[in-house]
């Protein structure tokens, strides 16, 4: 679907991946779960685009939601895929400490355990070769991402900005839909690794004036960056009380 010109989006509030579209082509912006692979086509076709148009993945982070057909486009189109130095290890399928899910309720988290399965959840094809990433660039693809470094959620968590299409794409970074309660708005997101670290790096978001914050997980927000920023803070301090 498209969110606004240059700008689109594959899957729903449970797990979604994006697309860049400009002049010199299209950058995906994570990929889902494998399933995704019929989503993207289609969403290529609807913009005129082919398969041959995507000049690169950038991956928010290395968890298996978020990999879905990036190996597939590597390996059968030769696209290639970004992902932090720090994170490359579990994007090839390295092990992911345990973190705590928080709380949960039955109907979202059979939801998510449901969607995920229809969408080939459980066959995720890891990574075997990705562009290291070190944070702070702006990668020569469609919309000039630039790299943000947002670790927490885990230790290569990034942010990417487009400031082409007024967008943060924020990974686990931040949730706008939690996967196992399906409470809605800016909140913290679950199975973080350190989510104290997530918090603190939600500074780096601030000052980017991006309308757009895009989750992997929920709805995309149009009501600004800094104001995603501010009511995660204050839903934190609420929940401290």
């Amino acid at each position: 679907m498209q969110l606004a010109p240059h700008l689109h989006r594959i899957g729903n509030d449970i797990v979604a991946a994006y697309l860049v579209d400009t002049a010199e082509g299209v950058t995906v912006i994570d990929a889902g779960l494998p399933g995704h692979w019929r989503d993207l086509l289609a969403e290529l076709r609807d913009m005129g685009r082919a398969i041959e148009d995507v000049r690169g993945v950038v991956l928010t982070h290395g968890d298996s939601d978020h990999l879905g057909f990036a190996e597939r486009l590597r390996r059968e189109h030769g696209v290639p895929v970004f992902v932090h130095s720090a994170d490359a290890a579990r994007a090839r399928g390295g092990a992911k400490p345990s973190a705590s899910a928080g709380g949960f309720r039955p109907l979202p988290t059979l939801q998510f355990l449901a969607y995920s399965l229809s969408k080939g959840g459980a066959r995720t094809a890891h990574l075997t070769e990705v562009v290291e990433l070190q944070g702070g660039e702006t990668l020569d693809l469609p919309g000039s991402p630039h790299i943000i470094e947002l670790p927490g959620h885990s230790p290569g968590s990034i942010a990417v900005h487009v400031p082409a299409v007024g967008a943060v794409f924020v990974g686990d970074g931040l949730t706008t839909r939690h996967v196992l309660t399906g409470r809605p708005g800016p909140q913290a997101a679950p199975f973080t690794d350190d989510p104290e670290q997530a918090i603190a790096s939600l500074t780096r978001l601030e000052g980017l004036g991006a309308r757009w914050v895009l989750p992997g997980h929920g709805a995309p927000w149009s009501g600004g960056v800094e104001e995603a920023v501010r009511l995660i803070r204050a839903d934190r301090a609420a929940r401290a009380d």
